[in-house]
């Protein structure tokens, strides 16, 4: 079996891998990077490192879950080639258009919508030619999973985004492994997320009139349920938080009736109102598409704080306005912490391990603490297993 990385090693965004055997070429994500510049050498590395021959032998492409840096590249795959089956969940099918229109560009996201998708569910076993994949909640988001993909004696385990200890999504702890491929978006930070939260909840409390970009699906729901009322809601949130809290498989047990009372609880807010007299919520969370893309300017204008929670890009508005001293910074954990992720790595046993989704100093930073990581590992290499 061969790994081939076409996206996420060595940096953050893109994510995508190869996984072959003998006689089978499997992709899983295919995610764009948010850090790219719109210059001339954009489209290159914005959309993963996948070669048109590669794309075309390819027989199938598992989409782990419905944000830009695992989907966003689906219709420039086909626009490149791939005529394989497409799977992923009906959850992250569900949410695909609004990840296309912010991210993709139009052709491309039409491409992707017209393709035919079959559906899988977490916890059921299917093969792609000689592979066999088994998945299971991936605790970051309604619909997301983890992928075990076995074959010729290899058990090779991609995490995708993982959060095993969610507040609000039930995750899924997978089976062992040869090899894992773990989600190291936060390197070797290894601070709980009980007290990331709790940073969080004291800003808020202390800017009780602020706005809150949030993707659309994950975090959003986490911040919903962390934060006490009461709460104001930008278009288009309350649609994406309500189909989340609709299928109370993808929730710990018990949370579902509490998280729809705070839902319903909330007010909406439109861009005709002045500003709520409470902390508003608003997509995406980065400035790059969705309301926020017109929020952040107008909040910077009228003096409104603004605090990010998560990932920002160095090509986003975003990070333009926190490099400007115009908002605030505090990580609202959605991937594991160190910790967190050495405990995926040794209770699956594997002998090699690859972090995706950090850069070369995070992954550095991490060698030789996990005596099985390659810390070399880079978009663009083959591995032979």
């Amino acid at each position: 079996m061969k790994l081939r990385l076409y996206g996420g090693f060595g940096e953050k965004g893109r994510t995508s891998l190869g996984i072959e055997s003998a006689s089978t070429r499997l992709i899983i994500d295919v995610g764009i990077n948010t850090n790219a510049p719109r210059d001339a050498d954009w489209e290159r590395a914005y959309h993963p490192a996948i070669s048109p021959a590669d794309l075309v032998a390819a027989d199938a492409l598992i989409i782990t879950h419905a944000h830009e840096d695992h989907l966003g590249g689906l219709g420039w795959c086909l626009r490149h080639g791939f005529r394989g089956r497409i799977l992923m969940t009906a959850e992250t099918r569900a949410d695909m258009p609004a990840c296309l229109r912010d991210y993709a560009e139009p052709t491309d996201a039409a491409l992707a919508l017209a393709a035919p998708i079959a559906l899988i569910a977490p916890g059921e076993a299917f093969a792609v030619g000689d592979l066999t994949i088994t998945t299971g909640r991936n605790g970051h988001v309604v619909g997301g999973v983890w992928c075990l993909v076995t074959g010729e004696g290899q058990r090779v385990l991609y995490c995708g985004d993982v959060v095993p200890k969610s507040s609000v999504f039930a995750y899924d702890a997978p089976p062992p492994a040869d090899v894992v491929l773990f989600d190291a978006s936060y390197g070797d930070d290894d601070v709980p997320p009980a007290t990331r939260a709790e940073a969080v909840v004291d800003w808020v409390a202390a800017h009780p009139r602020c706005l809150l970009p949030v993707p659309l699906s994950g975090r959003s729901l986490e911040l919903l349920a962390l934060l006490p009322p009461p709460l104001a809601l930008a278009p288009g949130l309350r649609d994406a938080l309500k189909a989340q809290i609709a299928d109370a498989r993808w929730l710990w047990p018990g949370l579902q009736a509490g998280l729809a009372a705070k839902l319903e609880a909330a007010i909406d807010w439109s861009e005709s109102e002045s500003w709520p007299d409470r902390p508003l919520l608003t997509h995406d969370a980065m400035g790059l598409g969705g309301p926020a893309a017109g929020h952040l300017p107008r909040a910077v204008r009228d003096g409104v704080p603004i605090l990010f929670t998560g990932h920002v890009p160095a090509a986003s508005p975003a990070h333009a306005i926190r490099q400007a001293g115009q908002a605030d910074w505090l990580r609202l954990p959605t991937h594991p912490t160190w910790s967190e992720n050495v405990a995926i790595v040794t209770a699956s046993g594997a002998r090699l391990s690859l972090g995706h989704s950090c850069g070369p100093a995070g992954l550095r930073a991490m060698a030789g603490r996990l005596p099985i990581l390659d810390a070399e590992a880079r978009t663009g290499d083959l591995i032979a297993l």
